[in-house]
């Protein structure tokens, strides 16, 4: 008898409580364990179109890989990395230069950009690859991590320890970005892989999540949701409750070995029973 991970995801997208338009995006490539999250900045719909083509064109760039290996990657390839990784930068750039075109064609795109959060993942490595302050993290057994690093004017300046990340938390500068896809025709995607442990719990989100929850509340209501789409569900309502200041979007994948056999019908048998109790 043997076991294969499996990953068990889920995902919401929210308004919140202030914005007018949602200009987060997400889209999973469940075949190709894909998934990327966008936070459109531009004003108008302009955010939402740029969010929405940038998630667009990784998972097309991706999905076009898989099935012509020899699709030249966009950018330099870096030998620390895995092709996987390779391509997922190579997807992230690609993403970029079409939303650039989109804001050099019409005048009135000027200034439209993008965050971008994205995993790729073979169930025993994960490649992360991101530009700006959407974030990517892992929590096992309790302790929360953060993975990727902001690219923001206060996240820099915490880094440089100029100011302390209470201080950075209650900045008015928050939203000053230093990457974002779309305002420069290339742009520097960083990238980093973590191999996966029984049980992890990874979570993509834009920030209007972290603005509202410390990551001691996000850690607490990651561990005690049964499935990963409540675990989704909780911290958009709760992020919610507390302010929703921002467009709220929130991606979680848990990683479990899925038993075969005799075991498999017996963990169905007793999920189902557990409804009827």
């Amino acid at each position: 008898m043997g076991q294969r991970t499996e990953i068990e995801f889920g995902a919401r997208t929210d308004l919140g409580q202030v914005r007018e338009n949602n200009e987060d995006s997400y889209l999973i490539a469940p075949e190709l364990n894909l998934f990327v999250l966008c936070d459109g900045m531009g004003g108008q719909a302009f955010g939402e179109v740029a969010s929405r083509t940038a998630t667009k064109a990784v998972v097309e760039h991706c999905r076009r890989a898989e099935s012509d290996p020899s699709l030249p990657l966009v950018g330099a390839r870096d030998t620390k990395f895995s092709e996987r990784s390779n391509r997922l930068a190579s997807a992230i750039r690609r993403a970029n230069q079409v939303v650039h075109a989109m804001a050099e064609e019409d005048a009135a795109h000027q200034g439209m950009g993008a965050t971008v959060v994205a995993i790729w993942t073979d169930g025993e490595q994960i490649s992360v690859a991101h530009v700006g302050d959407s974030r990517a993290y892992r929590l096992r057994e309790g302790r929360i991590e953060q993975i990727t690093q902001d690219h923001s004017f206060v996240a820099e300046q915490v880094r440089r320890g100029i100011i302390r990340r209470e201080e950075a938390d209650r900045s008015k500068l928050q939203n000053v970005l230093l990457r974002a896809l779309g305002p420069d025709a290339e742009v520097e995607v960083e990238v980093s892989e973590h191999d996966l442990a029984e049980g992890d719990t990874l979570l993509l989100c834009s920030d209007g999540l972290t603005r509202e929850l410390s990551d001691t509340q996000i850690a607490a209501i990651l561990t005690e949701a049964e499935e990963a789409q409540e675990g989704v569900d909780r911290l958009v309502r709760l992020a919610n409750q507390a302010g929703g200041g921002d467009n709220i979007t929130a991606i979680v994948l848990r990683f479990a070995p899925r038993p075969v056999g005799a075991l498999a019908r017996i963990g169905r048998w007793f999920r189902n029973s557990e409804g009827n109790s």
